[in-house]
């Protein structure tokens, strides 16, 4: 089971990561997210986990403000200290209105409730089985280069960057290319395996990835070959979990 905890407190979302992944040991958390901001950030870039466990309020806002600006697919279960907000958690996808402080017996309802209705939940990554089965992963691209054609081998692309509305696919020799594709398109298309999204600019083959330090608010700043003129490479708080467990793999 793929779940995303959206709680502003760090060591509130600790403590239920602890506790989710000791009542469901094949819990996987893909995220922890502290704000609105970052939650929409993340359920807009990525395929939407199995569960989500949400606090109502978030540092800058109201969580549900999340689901105004981003369509969420994934069932909810609301973790808070009011209860004034019960009505409104049940018409947005809510599976169950836990009250802070969270009593063990009450995740374990929850998560049962949860199971009952969704009885074909996974203990795998949802996306990864998603586009492994239903799609061919992209072997080549056919790039211009002057008045002649090339097929690049997608084992030969480092990374695909965005630039002022050009995409570039960059191959590990550093040769550029600009490509007809969007990165919202190559992410239907590439290996999940192999190629991260680890913001809007960048798609990252696993082979071009260095080093990796920490950064400011638990963010991930990345070396990659070829090395790009100009910039760092971030990965977001809210995306680098999910990087880590990608290159774990």
């Amino acid at each position: 089971m793929n779940v995303v905890i959206i709680e502003d407190e760090p060591l509130a979302a600790q403590a239920l990561a602890a506790l989710l992944t000791r009542l469901r040991p094949a819990t996987r958390i893909l995220a922890a997210l502290g704000s609105v901001e970052e939650a929409v950030e993340w359920l807009r870039q990525q395929p939407a986990p199995d569960l989500l466990f949400c606090d109502i309020h978030l540092s800058d806002g109201n969580s549900f403000d999340i689901f105004r600006q981003v369509a969420v697919g994934a069932p909810v279960i609301f973790t808070t200290a009011y209860d004034a907000y019960a009505i409104q958690a049940f018409e947005v996808n809510s599976v169950d209105y836990l009250l802070k402080p969270l009593q063990v017996a009450a995740v374990e309802r929850a998560l049962h409730k949860y199971e009952t209705l969704h009885p074909a939940t996974r203990p795998v990554a949802v996306e990864n089985v998603q586009r492994l089965v239903h799609t061919t992963p992209r072997a080549r691209f056919l790039v211009k280069t002057g008045p002649a054609l090339q097929a690049v081998p997608v084992e030969q692309v480092a990374y695909f960057l965005a630039e002022e509305g050009v995409v570039f696919l960059v191959t590990h020799p550093g040769k550029r290319f600009i490509i007809a594709d969007t990165l919202d398109q190559l992410e239907g298309q590439l290996d999940v395996r192999n190629f991260f999204r680890i913001n809007r600019q960048f798609i990252l083959s696993i082979a071009a990835v260095q080093e990796i330090r920490p950064y400011f608010k638990g963010r991930l700043v990345l070396q990659v070959a070829p090395a790009v003129a100009g910039q760092d490479l971030v990965v977001s708080a809210g995306r680098a979990p999910a990087f880590k467990q990608w290159l774990d793999h």
